[in-house]
């Protein structure tokens, strides 16, 4: 009857589940270990409806955690407990919950609203991901007496963290959105079970879109993601080398010293700090790349290294599209970085090929170097705000140069392509050539990352071309997109508009004549750099370009025969 089709269904399922298992499991795996994932994969296949069953569910997973529990006398209580912490769950005699509270070593229980809305939801895996937070945060050097200092060293930390992000917010009246992209602290979310403090610091114009509809965001402290953007979570790490931690807030009053929210701090004392083989950390969400040079900007900022050994340098925008393209693949594996660095970008009307020349020369013939940074070391709360503006800068530099890495294929001898070459300037600028849509000569557009509010855009042109665009109409696109493609779009829509001013060729001839009888080097692009054919290279051409742009500089008559063609 209708039990025995149920019954079969269940077996049915649980044959294939079984067979999954074997395939994967049981080629390395001992019996013993197989029979278990066996057992807890059925569990999970179980509708939790019972007291019973939720106590027997809470205690296998406080055991994959390497936890301990036990039950209260009643059967209603679930305590999940370690030397450091305990998680009380309370449930009614169905086995609906009723709270769940956390409580650390010398600390009151209190209700966690993220632990019981998993619970409620029956969202078992959060639960355990939490626990098993709870247990990372107290792998710790030392006995359980030096974990709790650092604990209270942590604590300590948070407090004036949430101080600060409440003063900037006093001084500046600044809304979430405001907080994020530009407080002090960015937007502090507190620790939550076993969620660190977290500090949003940076988002892309794209990243206040919500995905499938495109509508903007509507952000509020309460409902700004994890995963949205750039964002640290603060936690304290042991180290080799003691560092002096405090052990109580250090900032003095309420209010901030300036109109920044800049508050004031007590000095380091043996009163308030102790020496501890530990050390704070920011903790990216995601590894990003940094350069060499904010690396050391960094390290300056602290006093300490961002890496405890020297790290592995690779060419920066080789880090930077490898990155990008495991954002895209959702961090499931990381995908291999295209050899010739050439992406394509779809947009309106148009077709564009980026090359990125990162391995062109910045200093002492050197390409642009950077590592992926994990997390990043500090011992004083006054460091944070230093150490965030660094993050957003790079952060900022990151996403013009990913908006050019897309996984399109197109086809490359189509008509309409348009070609640009990005190449790094400095550590914080780069250049985008291509061809100039009236006169078909060579112009770049360099742009100058000064922080993560300000890119400062320069466009440079031969004195004869005709004018496409203002260096403040580049400037505005960029600061709403962010997006190297959709600036260079806007540009080219922007040339159509604008009438061509190029003076006839017979002019331009005369011109070149004079200059030849004369030995004049043209005047007023410093683009070019026509007074020296061996100067540098300030449009970031690749070599082979380069070479003949550097001669057409050079010969005013092959320059004219360039710029005809």
């Amino acid at each position: 009857g209708r039990g025995s089709a149920e019954t079969e269904r269940t077996l049915e399922r649980t044959t294939v589940l079984l067979e999954k298992l074997h395939a994967k499991y049981i080629a390395s795996r001992p019996w013993q270990e197989t029979f278990k994932l066996v057992r807890q994969a059925m569990v999970s296949q179980a509708t939790v409806s019972s007291l019973s069953a939720m106590t027997d569910r809470l205690e296998s997973i406080a055991r994959q955690n390497m936890l301990g529990s036990h039950l209260s006398p009643s059967g209603t209580e679930c305590y999940i407990t370690s030397d450091m912490f305990y998680v009380e769950v309370q449930l009614d005699n169905g086995g609906q919950l009723v709270d769940v509270k956390v409580a650390h070593q010398g600390e009151n229980p209190t209700s966690c609203l993220e632990l019981i809305q998993h619970l409620r939801e029956k969202n078992f895996d959060e639960f355990s991901k939490h626990l098993k937070g709870l247990v990372e945060l107290y792998k710790l050097p030392g006995d359980n007496k030096l974990k709790t200092k650092m604990y209270i060293a942590l604590q300590s930390l948070e407090l004036d963290l949430t101080k600060m992000m409440h003063m900037y917010r006093l001084a500046t009246s600044a809304n979430t959105l405001e907080t994020l992209l530009h407080g002090s602290v960015g937007l502090l979310s507190a620790r939550s079970g076993g969620h660190l403090v977290s500090l949003h610091c940076y988002l892309s114009p794209y990243d206040l879109l919500e995905e499938r509809t495109c509508a903007p965001l509507n952000l509020t402290d309460n409902n700004v993601p994890r995963s949205l953007g750039v964002s640290v979570s603060v936690t304290i790490e042991g180290t080799s080398a003691v560092y002096k931690l405090p052990i109580a807030p250090l900032i003095t009053g309420s209010h901030p010293v300036d109109n920044k929210g800049t508050p004031s701090f007590s000095t380091v004392t043996n009163s308030n700090c102790v020496d501890l083989p530990a050390c704070f950390f920011l903790k990216l969400n995601r590894p990003m790349p940094f350069s060499v040079a904010f690396i050391q900007r960094m390290g300056n900022a602290t006093s300490i290294p961002v890496f405890e050994s020297p790290p592995t340098l690779s060419p920066l925008y080789q880090l930077i599209v490898q990155s990008e393209l495991r954002l895209q693949e959702d961090g499931s594996v990381t995908p291999p970085c295209p050899h010739n660095m050439t992406f394509y970008s779809v947009l309106p009307g148009q077709l564009h090929c980026y090359f990125l020349n990162g391995d062109a020369p910045v200093q002492d013939g050197q390409s642009l170097q950077g590592a992926i940074v994990s997390k990043i070391p500090f011992r004083h709360p006054a460091q944070v705000p230093l150490l965030l503006d660094i993050v957003r800068h790079q952060a900022a530099y990151n996403s013009l140069i990913s908006s050019c890495v897309k996984r399109t294929s197109v086809d490359e001898d189509g008509a309409g392509l348009l070609q640009f070459e990005v190449c790094p300037l400095t550590d914080s600028s780069f250049s985008v050539s291509f061809q100039h849509p009236v006169n078909e000569s060579l112009v770049c557009v360099v742009m100058d990352v000064i922080d993560s509010r300000q890119v400062s855009c320069k466009l440079y042109k031969g004195p004869s071309d005709a004018l496409i665009c203002t260096d403040d109409f580049i400037t505005k696109v960029v600061h709403r997109c962010m997006s190297i493609p959709v600036t260079m779009r806007a540009i080219r829509r922007k040339a159509e508009t604008i009438q061509a001013d190029t003076p006839a060729l017979s002019l331009i001839a005369q011109t070149v004549e004079i200059m030849v009888k004369n030995n004049l080097p043209p005047s007023g692009s410093p683009t070019y750099n026509m007074a020296s054919c061996d100067g540098p290279n300030p449009m970031g051409l690749p070599g082979n370009v380069q070479g003949w742009w550097k001669r057409a500089a050079c010969c005013p008559v092959l320059l004219l025969v360039v710029v005809a063609v």
